[in-house]
């Protein structure tokens, strides 16, 4: 299909122009204008695109892309390269950072509540409809080390748990990635448990001293299901070979 046609399906599917974020959403990197064979996946790295490049990929499409809001404008050293592989190639560069977070179908908080049998209620910051922290329920309460035993069976990887108190999850805010500063909010609206991607320091005593379970499930682990889920979701609606590249990443 024309590259243009996609990337005026994706802009309207995802919606890009409605979320302010940190990076541009849509096409980044300009390649064919016929595509064939999309490869998906978490982060443009050398490696996936090494592995689209081996696969004779038209385009790449991910959740993290390129051109972030602070970082050094050159073109040098790992982001030279990287560039230099994807124009020599001719291959296009397409990554949705936000609003694949929050995409009701195919978004990185829809796919992982799916995966672990969560329902979602709401955005945790009620105000914004584009919340990129969500609020729902387990289908049945559950202890803190049962859940984690869920997180480690499903993502394949054991979380870091900070369990506060002997309570049971019933209901539980969750946002993937680097989400960890919404544990606050979380615990102010009384919520069981809070479940992201990273830590940081400050993490563990805010869950301490409000009684709110914490889980950090991994950064990669948590973001690697939205951008596979918009790729079956291209395949179904495009005459496309869509195939997701899993380059793990233990963060």
């Amino acid at each position: 299909m024309q590259r243009k046609k996609l990337v005026n399906h994706l802009n309207e599917f995802l919606k890009p122009f409605q979320i302010k974020d940190y990076c541009p959403n849509g096409l980044q990197v300009e390649g064919k204008t016929e595509i064939r064979k999309v490869i998906t996946g978490v982060t443009a790295s050398q490696a996936l695109i090494d592995a689209a490049i081996e696969k004779q990929a038209d385009a790449i499409l991910v959740h993290h892309g390129y051109f972030w809001k602070g970082e050094d404008q050159t073109v040098t050293g790992m982001k030279k390269r990287r560039l230099q592989a994807l124009l020599a190639h001719d291959i296009n560069l397409l990554a949705y950072h936000l609003p694949l977070d929050v995409h009701p179908e195919v978004g990185n908080n829809a796919q992982l509540g799916k995966l672990l049998g969560l329902t979602t209620e709401r955005p945790l910051e009620p105000w914004n409809s584009n919340s990129v922290a969500v609020k729902g329920k387990l289908s049945e309460p559950m202890s803190a080390t049962d859940f984690a035993a869920l997180i480690e069976q499903k993502l394949g990887r054991k979380p870091l748990l900070n369990q506060s108190g002997d309570h049971l999850i019933r209901t539980i805010a969750w946002c993937t990635g680097g989400g960890q500063s919404f544990i606050d909010l979380a615990a102010s609206q009384g919520i069981d448990a809070y479940l992201t991607g990273e830590a940081s320091e400050q993490t563990i005593h805010s869950s301490n001293e409000q009684q709110i379970h914490f889980f950090a499930a991994g950064h990669h682990a948590t973001e690697r299901y939205g951008a596979k889920a918009l790729g079956e979701y291209l395949a179904t609606q495009f005459d496309l070979d869509v195939e997701f590249v899993d380059i793990d990443n233990p963060v």
